[in-house]
């Protein structure tokens, strides 16, 4: 078997309400997702998700090679941008190849990912993170109490500027999740928008009134000694790694003894994955997959050292299959073949693109005060207003 082409294929994923974190949120309901399809001349077909704007760059190393050798087909498209380097959108593009590669795998031995990858449960244990800064506390309890009602037991709320905004909405979620749960698991995510001192400051307050489970990027992705200074300063362990590309990145923070949970990004792909969970296992840690989580949880549930993967949202993308279901507290897999994505083609081509992350007033912009304020903002006018 041998790889002969791709597709590049983009549709929407409609949230039915705004998304974001405290950077910002978008203005609509609907985001883009780019999905990549591989071709063999075997007539198979891989499926990948992720944008992937270097796939011309990277393509030529693996056309025309056999997909089964995914691990060496990895490092081989690593070594063609060995100069350049591959953070940012080439290891994103690397990501979705790399997705694809094993789903062609799985699909040639005629078994799930999962069980190729030497799984033995297909349940993947998981906990809710509806990205609901913009939504209202009315809102935020009707969306996380549709994932109570599937079984999950614990939650991420985004936050870090408006403390009493941020203690309210926590004790919220407290209460959604108390119906499936006798000690809800919560969790913080202030997007890399704090400094050090007051990280320590905000979450010790907080840890007055409830229990953290984990905050999630309290300082900048990368400060390896910010993040230890912040998981010495108060009870909650240290989450970060989503945005780290490459094991180079992440080490650095392993090395400083500053998480106490790794959080692969589900955008980097399946062999990264397996390698940072490896890397983390050394170190005595569990992970815990950011992201579109349902495209790597197969592979996720291969891995020995697994805590619970973030999931986002309870239904895919717009002419998006994916075989599994939310149900107990998490990601139940199936037995298609491959990763059990399909996807529906002619659906695509007469669908617009969303723009939503592109937004400059999104998530993805980083505000001109993150990491730079005194003191928590005061929690005055509408949410949507003082966020954007």
């Amino acid at each position: 078997m041998k790889i002969t082409g791709y597709r590049s294929l983009v549709t929407q994923h409609d949230w039915g309400r705004p998304v974001g974190d405290v950077n910002g949120h978008i203005s609509g309901t609907a985001t883009q997702t780019d999905v990549l399809v591989l071709t063999t001349d075997s007539g198979l077909e891989g499926v990948g998700v992720g944008a992937h704007p270097d796939i011309e760059r990277v393509f030529p190393g693996i056309d025309g090679e056999d997909p089964r050798g995914v691990v060496a087909l990895y490092d081989r498209m690593l070594a063609r941008v060995f100069k350049l380097g591959h953070a940012g959108s080439v290891f994103g593009t690397l990501g979705a190849i790399d997705m694809a590669l094993w789903d062609l795998k799985a699909k040639a031995a005629e078994e799930p990912l999962w069980r190729l990858l030497g799984a033995r449960d297909r349940h993947v244990p998981g906990y809710a993170s509806a990205l609901e800064i913009a939504l209202t506390d009315e809102e935020l309890v009707r969306v996380y109490g549709a994932f109570a009602d599937r079984g999950f037991g614990a939650a991420k709320l985004k936050g870090g500027r408006w403390f009493e905004h941020d203690l309210r909405r926590l004790r919220l979620l407290e209460e959604v999740f108390s119906t499936t749960s006798s000690a809800p698991g919560l969790m913080l995510d202030a997007n890399e928008s704090w400094h050090r001192s007051q990280a320590v400051r905000y979450v010790s307050r907080l840890e007055e009134h409830v229990d953290l489970v984990w905050v999630e990027e309290p300082v900048r992705r990368w400060d390896a000694a910010g993040m230890a200074a912040v998981r010495a300063g108060i009870r909650a362990g240290v989450a970060s790694g989503e945005n780290l590309t490459g094991l180079e990145q992440l080490r650095p923070l392993l090395d400083a003894d500053a998480l106490d949970v790794v959080q692969p990004g589900a955008s980097w792909g399946i062999t990264h994955l397996l390698r940072v969970s490896a890397l983390a296992h050394a170190h005595d840690l569990p992970v815990s997959p950011i992201g579109f989580t349902p495209v790597i949880a197969p592979a996720a549930a291969s891995l020995p050292n697994l805590l619970a993967v973030e999931v986002q949202d309870l239904k895919p993308a717009t002419g998006m299959s994916i075989d599994q279901e939310f149900v107990d507290g998490g990601i139940v897999l199936g037995d298609e073949p491959g990763n059990g994505i399909s996807v529906d083609e002619a659906l695509l081509r007469d669908l617009g693109a969303g723009r939503g992350w592109a937004e400059v007033a999104g998530p993805h912009v980083r505000p001109p005060r993150a990491g730079l304020r005194l003191v928590p903002e005061a929690d005055g006018g509408a949410l949507r207003t003082a966020v954007s």
